[in-house]
This record gives structure tokens, sequence and C-alpha cells, in this order.
């Protein structure tokens, strides 16, 4: 969840139209909150997070950072991890682990 002042495609300001730009630029999905339409949220959200400024990134509940923090993490190659989105495994890495789970492995069709 993005915390951002205005909407994707409607920022009302250049950091979080930049960190709009950055997610989609790394496919993440994300929803967002306008942090504008409602003051008591703006303000009830920099004391419950302890971070001053906007935009805020959330992931799974836990506060990730703003925009200086979103750019490290996507230099660094961590930005998926950070975000908890694993990277899908491909089939040969699972076929992989299935035949090698026993030392003698029976791939049998029907029940």
């Amino acid at each position: 969840m993005l915390f951002m002042k205005g909407a994707p495609a409607a920022e009302k300001c250049g950091f979080s139209r930049q960190i709009v730009s950055l997610l989609e630029e790394n496919g993440v999905k994300f929803g967002t909150f306008d942090i504008l339409s409602d003051e008591e949220v703006r303000q009830g959200l920099k004391t419950y997070s302890k971070w001053p400024t906007y935009p805020q990134l959330y992931s799974k509940g836990k506060l990730i950072g703003g925009l200086d923090i979103l750019k490290e993490l996507i230099e660094n190659g961590e930005l998926k991890e950070a975000l908890g989105l694993a990277e899908e495994e491909s089939l040969d890495a699972r076929l992989g682990k299935l035949i090698n789970r026993e030392p003698v492995m029976l791939f049998m069709k029907g029940a």
C-alpha cells in the first residue's frame, strides 16, 4: 500500500510521481491512498510509522520506507525480497527438487 499525495496518473508531488513510476517499472502491483483526502490519516500515520514524510510504502502491514529507501532497494537488487514478493520458481527448479526428494522416485499416471 502506498500512502501518497494524489493518485497514480494524478500525483500531487514529485516524490509521489517518482515512487509510482519506480513501482510500475519494477512490475509491483500496489494500492494507494491519497493522504491529502484525510488530514487525520495524514497526521496519524506519521505518528504510527514514526516516519515524518510522504510517500510511505507498506508491504504486508510493514513500513518499507519512502522514495530514497525504494531507490536503494532497487539499486541493491533487494526490492522483491523487501516487499515479500518471492521470485517464481522455474519449472526446471521445481522438477529438480521433486526428483531429488527421495533416493528413488516413481512417477506414475493415475491414482
